[in-house]
């Protein structure tokens, strides 16, 4: 069964805070709700499905929707993490497409920033009966080394270089600078990026993403209840989620599991990389859109340093507008998950409601792609296909 065209985002929300000593992460759940609720034009009792992931407090959606005293007949707390939320919406689509729910309401929330966490410097596996803890937890992998490892592999390859890859945090920050609630707002160069400090060779400061609390939402819902409420309408039209793992030690760190949920969501939207006027793709580092880039399609394995390269994903300069809204890398990474934003940010352009500075011209086309947990080991990936009509 395809869910083409069969359900719509109907409202999208993102928390204004970058900081919320002063919240709990279920309140910040509770706010994105009815800040997507709004948009929509809708209220929390139409809600009747609800999706979370592991950043959900408690037992997930058990606890979230006692919280919010939701009704609900359809729930999903699938979790692969940043990507959960993309997986999210393809689930929520399947199941508005096979009766079990009419409004879906899927919700991310987190304080890393407030707990004082530092994105991709600790330990990424801390659960001793996680299969693969006693392989690498005595080696202290942690998220940038393992993204560094890509990123040196990558330059080994096929020759990509630290000034390409900067070329991605000059473009987030080109869009970033017109964000009001963008935590980076400063235009950077690629100067800058490569002489800041190197953390996991050849990762610098500045090819990382930033630390965030706050949070997102999102409303998918029937087609005939999107149409009703007066928005523009934004059709999901394709999905693909795949995961990538180690494969018992046959690696190639050079490629993501966008190499599989890419072409199944353009298959099932009937479109190519070269229709999509937008791009919201993951960006917790540079090498992790760079390999986005090339997994999808929108150019040949090997040429992305050249393609992200002279500011060919700033809007309105390159030919492929990415992360308008400045991204993980300048604007937010809330819950240390970024795929709820990639959303989001992809709605906006296709509504024509991102910043004039940066709103795609003649936007009826996007794409969003999340990438979940550790690209250098086991990771989700989940893209997503969105027109508008």
């Amino acid at each position: 069964m395809s869910i083409r065209g069969k359900a719509c985002i109907a409202g999208v929300y993102e928390h204004p805070t970058r900081k919320a000593p002063d919240k709990s992460v279920a309140q910040l759940h509770a706010e994105v709700a009815l800040g997507a609720l709004k948009d929509a034009g809708l209220t929390k009792d139409d809600v009747d499905g609800y999706f979370c992931a592991g950043d959900a407090p408690g037992v997930g959606a058990t606890s979230m929707i006692e919280y919010m005293n939701l009704k609900v007949r359809h729930l999903d707390s699938t979790d692969t993490g940043g990507s959960s939320y993309l997986v999210h919406v393809s689930h929520a689509a399947q199941a508005i497409a096979l009766g079990k729910c009419d409004v879906a309401l899927v919700t991310l929330a987190g304080r890393p920033r407030s707990e004082g966490m530092a994105t991709g410097t600790t330990p990424r596996m801390r659960d001793p009966n996680q299969p693969d803890f006693q392989w690498e937890f005595p080696y202290s992998l942690t998220n940038v080394a393992g993204y560094g490892m890509c990123a040196m592999r990558h330059m080994h390859e096929f020759g990509t270089t630290s000034e390409q890859l900067a070329w991605i945090k000059v473009a987030a920050s080109h869009h970033a600078q017109h964000n009001p609630n963008a935590m980076l707002p400063e235009v950077v160069t690629v100067e800058e990026v490569v002489s800041s400090p190197i953390l996991a060779d050849p990762l610098h400061r500045l090819d990382c993403c930033v630390i965030s609390d706050g949070g997102g939402a999102v409303i998918v819902t029937r087609p005939e209840i999107a149409r009703s409420l007066g928005r523009p309408l934004v059709k999901v039209i394709g999905a693909g989620e795949a995961e990538k793992h180690t494969a018992g030690g046959d690696v190639d760190l050079t490629y993501s599991g966008a190499v599989w949920s890419g072409p199944a969501a353009f298959a099932e939207a009937g479109v190519t990389p070269a229709d999509i006027k937008y791009a919201s793709i993951y960006d917790s580092f540079t090498i992790t859109v760079l390999m986005q880039i090339e997994d999808l399609g929108f150019c040949e394995k090997g040429q992305g340093g050249r393609f992200v390269a002279d500011g060919n994903l700033i809007s309105g300069v390159g030919k492929l507008p990415f992360n308008t809204d400045g991204g993980g890398l300048c604007n937010n990474h809330p819950a240390n998950r970024g795929g709820m934003t990639k959303i989001i940010e992809a709605v906006r352009q296709l509504r024509g409601e991102a910043h004039p500075a940066v709103q795609v011209k003649n936007c009826d086309l996007a794409l969003a792609q999340g990438t979940g947990l550790q690209l250098g080991a086991r990771h989700g990936s989940a893209t997503l296909i969105l027109e508008r009509e």
